[in-house]
């Protein structure tokens, strides 16, 4: 049987409309909540997404994002920050390498907070608001990651605004491929937010930001 050529573009076009359309929610729900440091909002708390570390520190992606959020506590934008992380062995540690890099970077450690079960975007977004207390906050990541993490946080019941990092410079392919993977990851971002599934770990309220922010 002979399909007509039209069919297959249109099922094609359907295609590709459902593999963006979760890139377009974020993008759109988050248009207006994406700054750079100069113009971002005051908000409480910062918080800082995890990513790779290495036996030497934190990756360049994860290290930029820290000197973000550096530059938006000494500027006064934010009081406190929160990292979140897996801080397990087989991820060498990763909130622990965040704030020591922060306390290298001027911020008092007084002034961090840890999460060391940030497994996943969701889960850092829902155990920011649950566990630690956060109701507004400033995201930072890499820009290509931001729209999701913004959308997530607000998900969450989070007052989210966002601060990415570009990290273009020597850092090419991993922009690349982030920008490659975000396809996927926004469509799971989408069924996180209808469904509200419970972060990996969850634990009671703890009042550490509080005390970091008195």
């Amino acid at each position: 049987m002979r399909v007509d050529p039209g069919l297959w573009t249109a099922v094609a076009g359907a295609g590709v409309a459902l593999a963006v359309a979760p890139t377009a929610w974020t993008l759109m729900a988050t248009a207006r909540r994406r700054f750079d440091t100069e113009q971002a909002p005051t908000r409480t708390v910062a918080i800082v997404l995890g990513a790779a570390v290495w036996p030497s520190g934190p990756c360049p992606l994860l290290a930029r994002r820290l000197d973000l959020s550096a530059r938006l506590f000494h500027s006064g934008k934010v009081r406190a920050i929160l990292v979140s992380g897996d801080n397990r062995a087989l991820s060498n540690f990763e909130t622990d390498a965040m704030t020591d890099y922060l306390v290298g970077r001027g911020v008092p450690r007084t002034s961090i907070v840890a999460d060391p079960h940030g497994y996943r975007t969701w889960d850092t977004c829902v155990r920011a608001r649950a566990t630690y207390g956060v109701d507004s906050a400033i995201i930072v990541t890499q820009s290509f990651h931001l729209p999701r993490a913004v959308a997530l946080c607000r998900a969450a019941g989070i007052d989210a605004v966002g601060v990415g990092d570009p990290s273009v410079g020597g850092r090419t392919r991993s922009i690349v491929r982030g920008y490659a993977r975000e396809l996927g990851a926004n469509a799971k971002a989408v069924r996180d937010a209808v469904l509200r599934p419970p972060p990996l770990k969850e634990d009671p309220p703890v009042d550490d930001l509080r005390s970091a922010l008195s």
